[in-house]
């Protein structure tokens, strides 16, 4: 098994302790900084195959993403140096009046594995401020807002509508998610798509940019 191979499989078994070393050995080894992301995020992707056939679940998958994080704490400072892979920035957040952040987090992790830089501006975040975000990052290529309340669907549409009006429909695809949250509904509003879970989400981000 090459170092990229155990690199992939300590990630996919979320063994947070052993990766930093296992990535440090793959450095010296002479594997660059964007293959060892490249075997992480490739993991990433596994696991997300998994967790959509609900043969591991949401704390598996935390522990995964967790240990990617970790790991490309090692290779940050080359990732910098170099041209990174990186897809683009997601902006995220969950809109105004809701307050919930699990599943924005769960999110939030599994599209940065899928090797975009995430920017999360929390909860209860107002149309203002995602317009803001979007125009303070030149590589915004995602925006994904969130609201678990159906009495926060209608902040939901104000603010993909807000992004829409402010003219950065051309720069930015916008996704939308949580439980009230259907395919229909998002196309009404004028979302670019919809996620049931985060693996799906992160797959949706991929490909929507493609």
């Amino acid at each position: 098994m090459s170092k990229l191979q155990e690199i992939s499989k300590i990630v996919e078994e979320g063994k947070q302790k052993k990766v930093k070393a296992i990535v440090k050995e793959a450095l010296n080894e002479g594997h660059n900084a964007t293959e060892i992301l490249d075997s992480m995020i490739e993991a990433m992707g596994v696991v997300g195959e998994l967790f959509k056939k609900s043969e591991i679940y949401i704390p598996e998958m935390l522990t995964a993403a967790h240990t990617m994080k970790k790991g490309v704490e090692v290779i940050q400072p080359l990732l910098v140096d170099s041209a990174t892979t990186s897809l683009g920035t997601c902006v995220i957040g969950t809109v105004t009046g809701d307050l919930h952040d699990i599943g924005k987090n769960l999110v939030a992790l599994m599209i940065e594995s899928a090797g975009f830089n995430v920017i999360d501006l929390g909860v209860d975040v107002s149309a203002e401020k995602f317009i803001e975000a979007v125009n303070a990052n030149d590589d915004c290529k995602i925006v994904a807002l969130s609201c678990l309340l159906t009495t926060t669907m209608p902040a939901l549409t104000e603010s993909v509508e807000g992004l829409i009006a402010a003219g950065l429909k051309e720069k930015v695809k916008i996704i939308v998610g949580g439980a009230p949250i259907t395919d229909e509904f998002s196309v009404k509003i004028g979302a670019d798509g919809t996620a049931e879970d985060a693996a799906s989400a992160a797959e949706l981000a991929k490909s929507i940019i493609a």
